[in-house]
């Protein structure tokens, strides 16, 4: 993405995060770990891709360690906003 933005240009990354509020955090597990596969595959007949999707939430680098990749890849000015009481995170950063 830093080759293909002016200068100047902001990379907006929208990813999901775990919550870390005990209750909101609870409740997330319990919906990305059983609700979501099964209603998934319910829904669209594809319980595999929600499995997925709770994978990669648990593979994905959030927080802190995200602003470090994007400030070693050459990012400026870089910042995280939760959203959704912390359900998903807004990563910025400025070429």
């Amino acid at each position: 993405m830093l080759r293909v933005l002016k200068p100047g240009g902001m990379a907006v990354i929208l990813e999901f995060s775990k919550p870390k509020l005990p209750g909101v955090s609870a409740l997330y597990q319990l919906y990305t770990r059983a609700i979501a596969p099964h209603a998934g595959g319910w829904i669209a007949g594809n319980k595999a891709a929600y499995s997925y999707l709770n994978d990669s939430i648990n593979a994905f680098p959030e927080g802190d360690a995200f602003i470090k990749i994007l400030e070693k890849t050459g990012y400026q000015h870089c910042y995280k906003k939760p959203l959704s009481l912390g359900i998903c995170t807004i990563y910025c950063g400025q070429k």
